[in-house]
């Protein structure tokens, strides 16, 4: 066979694999930013202009995320946090509007307290949908009933709706999203 013959046939398949390699390699990170941003994932690239795009976007809040010392709480930060989400819960009884704003600012303390940057409501979103992207419509569903509250909008089932998303967003930080906490030194 002819050297020409030989690259003829060699090319075509260097180029075959080296195709089959880009896509799996995509394939794989597809798959991976679907594991961690869980629903997040269709949502960022729904109201993204391509696939890619919102991909693009959710490997920034990696990197992003990735440059932040997220850190879990100390045992004595849960129990207080504990005691004060409680509060917030019987205010609820006399007070539900006090109540949803005092959990709200709860959470946003808990997030500061982990090492979150809390300066605007879209970045937490952002920030806390890279571990937490399975509670972030507990976040989004409570703090819009917070802002209604805010004008007074908001019905008593709706602030009541507001606590019980509050309080998943709440547990899932507070439980620094399930895993285990290292033993006390």
């Amino acid at each position: 066979m002819s050297t020409g013959t030989l690259l003829a046939i060699i090319i075509p398949i260097v180029v075959v694999v080296a195709l089959a390699a880009v896509a799996v390699s995509l394939m794989m990170r597809r798959r991976h930013l679907r594991e961690r941003f869980g629903p997040e994932y269709e949502r960022t690239v729904e109201g993204s202009d391509s696939r890619f795009a919102g991909e693009r976007e959710l490997r920034a809040r990696e990197k992003r995320h990735d440059s932040l010392e997220i850190k879990p709480l100390p045992p004595v930060s849960r129990d207080r946090y504990t005691r004060e989400w409680t509060s917030v819960q019987e205010e609820f009884v006399d007070r539900p509007e006090d109540a949803v704003h005092d959990a709200d600012r709860l959470v946003t303390s808990l997030m500061h307290e982990r090492g979150y940057p809390t300066e605007g409501f879209e970045q937490q979103m952002k920030d806390l949908s890279v571990e937490h992207g399975r509670t972030l419509e507990h976040y989004r569903a409570a703090h819009e009933v917070e802002s209604l509250s805010t004008r007074s909008q908001a019905t008593t089932e709706q602030l009541r709706g507001a606590m019980v998303h509050y309080r998943a967003v709440f547990d899932e930080l507070l439980s620094d999203g399930g895993r285990a906490q290292p033993a006390p030194s």
